[in-house]
């Protein structure tokens, strides 16, 4: 690759407006036109890709032809679990969102079985803990109000509905926040401390959020919030 009729160096930055790129002595030119920014609320049993070998249903299903000839997932939520999932056509978005060093954060409902205790919620909290052989970043993990902690007594509970089904059950709701995703990261970290995820959601991306959104809807972002993630990559 060269730019401006010099070899690149690895992690160089150049503007197709302005530069001259050219690989394999082919100039790239620069595609002008507006971006699209679509979040998606993925039901399961979508695959996040833009095609599957197998013939299995993906998120691009779920929009009109009109908008699936450019727009790629940003990122990746496996085919079990629900949620907000951004797909757009302009890298540079892609980039901050995905990318550790902008700190986007995400943030998921998570149902666990049993009921973790503090001092292994802390070992996830810390972080360090090896998954993919490297040390995972610290977390947080905040227990969803209504659900008893290791222990504690349910006698005389007036809770009723799903709540009171919940804890019949053993199963315990947390909100885990990561400012990192690696594969299947959320499952793999409860199954190290010996509570399997039962159910999982991503409910934020970032400063995006939209509790309206149904399963499977999708809307186009607005100015604002494409505006708002694109400040994260000039956070300090």
């Amino acid at each position: 690759m060269r730019v401006n009729g010099r070899v690149a160096t690895l992690g160089e930055r150049a503007d197709p407006e302005k530069d001259s790129i050219k690989v394999d002595d082919k100039r790239i030119r620069s595609t002008t036109g507006p971006k699209t920014y679509i979040l998606l609320n993925k039901p399961k049993g979508f695959i996040t890709t833009v095609s599957d070998p197998e013939g299995r249903d993906t998120v691009l299903d779920l929009l009109p032809a009109r908008l699936r000839k450019a727009l790629k997932p940003v990122g990746r939520l496996d085919v079990m679990t629900e949620g907000l999932l951004l797909l757009t056509d302009d890298g540079e978005l892609a980039r901050i969102v995905t990318h550790p060093s902008s700190g986007c954060e995400k943030e998921y409902m998570v149902k666990v079985s049993g009921e973790p205790t503090e001092s292994k919620l802390g070992r996830l909290r810390r972080g360090g803990m090896p998954l993919e052989g490297r040390p995972m970043r610290s977390c947080r993990i905040e227990r969803v109000s209504g659900t008893p902690r290791k222990g504690s007594s349910r006698k005389g509970s007036s809770r009723t509905g799903s709540s009171r089904n919940e804890e019949a059950e053993g199963n315990t709701w947390l909100r885990v926040t990561l400012s990192e995703g690696r594969t299947r990261q959320i499952r793999r970290m409860f199954e190290l401390i010996g509570h399997p995820v039962s159910k999982l959601k991503r409910v934020a991306i970032g400063p995006i959020r939209d509790a309206a959104l149904t399963p499977g809807a999708y809307r186009q972002l607005a100015d604002a919030e494409v505006a708002a993630l694109m400040r994260l990559s000039k956070k300090p």
